[in-house]
């Protein structure tokens, strides 16, 4: 691991200076899961979600969301994409989400790939809260978790 902090500087934080090095092919996979009742994913199964289609949805939105991640996060660099596959598997009680995103460039797209699974699960979140609220309004089985980057590769 590092020793030094690579945004940090005497005068406070600077986007790290990645000029000098070669573009080169790279790609980041990243997934997560989110936990829903059994009645839910039937639903969204089903296509009963009142919102409407609540994967496709999902995958919108967690692409939009890799692209725009040096928008959402200060010290990301804008890159070139040159593509973005987001897909779910959908259990009894979980759908996970996998998110891979491709670059030739400077830097890698690990940040790209986890910011589309997490929108993407949002998003499912945000689709299917109506069904997923118990009596109080609260969320007690609902749980989005293990977000993490399986892959992270120089092609």
């Amino acid at each position: 691991m590092a020793e030094e902090f690579t945004h940090l500087t005497d005068s406070g934080v600077h986007m790290v200076e990645v000029g000098g090095k070669p573009d080169q092919k790279r790609r980041a996979i990243a997934q997560g899961s989110i936990f829903l009742d059994k009645h839910t994913i039937e639903l969204i199964q089903n296509e009963d979600i009142k919102k409407g289609n609540v994967l496709t949805t999902a995958q919108i939105a967690g692409i939009q969301a890799v692209k725009n991640t040096s928008s959402i996060i200060p010290l990301c660099h804008p890159l070139a994409l040159t593509g973005i596959e987001l897909d779910f598997v959908v259990k009894e009680d979980e759908i996970i989400a996998k998110c891979a995103v491709n670059t030739l460039g400077k830097t890698g797209v690990e940040m790209e790939a986890i910011t589309g699974v997490s929108v993407a699960l949002l998003t499912v979140w945000d689709m299917v809260k109506a069904v997923e609220k118990d009596d109080d309004g609260q969320y007690p089985d609902t749980r989005i978790s293990d977000i993490k980057v399986i892959k992270k590769e120089k092609i």
